[in-house]
């Protein structure tokens, strides 16, 4: 009865809090930090932990994280992609071989990167990293041959011009998530020509999530992958 009490969600006052979203979707509500303040992050947090082994919160800052783990001391900072994590699961057994690989064209672009990885950890798959590896020295990306010819499905995160996704998606047979971010100089307007960059791509085989969006493409890795 307990556990029925706040079904189909918790009302906190200034956010309700969806315990349904688990059973419906098969993983919990997620927070997204931004724009609320250190008190409210803790709050959702904590009320997220109650039901629920793993809880992601995303966009982040430390000063948010320290007001999580007074409340849930077992939430975990991860300070590149600024995300709060509690997992009190066991990793999954990795025998079959499966897994998300993450691919980055810059240093620049690694909190996006790792957003994506960090979220399909989360929800349970095996990733493995291939970072700096742009156009702009392809072979970089060639030297990655195994790892690209063995990932059951790839994200792949560039800004400036957004070319890396193209070429990736040429050389693979699995379903490859482009990400485009927001750096490069001043025609990239924010990612934007990357995004349109993406969306044209004539390789078959390639879907685009929003500028900055590693937390959309590593959740949707992970469902394609599972």
């Amino acid at each position: 009865m307990r556990q029925l009490r706040d079904l189909p969600y918790e009302d906190l006052g200034f956010a309700k809090i969806d315990n349904h979203r688990a059973l419906r979707t098969g993983f919990p509500e997620v927070v997204f930090c931004q724009g609320k303040t250190n008190e409210q992050v803790a709050e959702v947090v904590f009320a997220l932990s109650k039901r629920n082994p793993k809880v992601i919160a995303t966009r982040g800052a430390p000063e948010m994280f320290e007001a999580v783990r007074n409340r849930t001391p077992d939430a975990v900072w991860h300070e590149i992609p600024r995300m709060i994590v509690i997992d009190r699961e066991p990793r999954p057994n990795e025998s079959d071989g499966k897994y998300v690989l993450v691919l980055c064209a810059g240093t620049a672009d690694l909190p996006v990167a790792e957003e994506a990885v960090i979220t399909a950890e989360t929800m349970g798959s095996r990733v493995e990293r291939a970072y700096d590896v742009g156009v702009a020295g392809l072979h970089r990306l060639l030297d990655q041959k195994d790892k690209l010819m063995g990932a059951n499905v790839l994200v792949v995160v560039a800004g400036m011009e957004g070319a890396l996704a193209s070429v990736v998606g040429g050389l693979v047979s699995r379903p490859v998530i482009a990400v485009p971010t927001s750096i490069g100089y001043g025609a990239s307007f924010e990612g934007l020509a990357a995004l349109l960059a993406m969306l044209n791509s004539c390789a078959a085989g390639v879907t685009v999530v929003n500028i900055d969006n590693g937390f959309g493409a590593g959740y949707f890795a992970h469902m394609v992958n599972r």
